[in-house]
């Protein structure tokens, strides 16, 4: 049965989202992606959905979470649905169909169905990948 410490999952899901570095560490257990990001700046996905060519712009993975320490923005845009504050302490369940952002420096604990997770991921790698190429061209 496999188990580890969140600090020590495997950085970018082992490889496969490199651009995720030590932010976001994480291995596929059956059909689950078990995952530990940490955030130390304030980070909003909304543009890295986009541009990584999620549909409508949000995450397709809900996410099941603990929070350590921090915390989590869920925002449903075009949904009327207000937005929710996950805080330190707190388990969490965000259907998909959103954007998070983080405001503080959080750590946070996630266990999602991998498929999903794996949607999301890659394109969030598919936008660094962009960025990365467009700063290469121009110069």
């Amino acid at each position: 049965m496999p188990h580890a410490k969140p600090a020590d999952l495997p950085n970018g899901g082992g490889g496969r989202w490199p651009a995720s570095n030590d932010r976001f560490r994480s291995v596929q257990w059956g059909d689950l992606e078990v995952g530990y990001t940490t955030t130390s700046t304030p980070v909003d996905t909304t543009e890295l959905n986009r541009i990584g060519g999620l549909p409508g712009g949000v995450c397709p993975c809900p996410h099941y979470g603990y929070v350590f320490e921090g915390a989590i923005t869920a925002v449903y845009p075009n949904t009327g649905k207000p937005d929710e504050v996950i805080s330190a302490g707190e388990v969490y369940f965000i259907p998909a169909g959103h954007v998070l952002k983080y405001s503080e420096p959080t750590n946070h604990l996630e266990f999602n169905p991998a498929y999903a997770l794996q949607q999301c991921m890659d394109a969030m790698q598919r936008t660094a990948d962009m960025a990365a190429k467009s700063a290469t061209e121009s110069t």
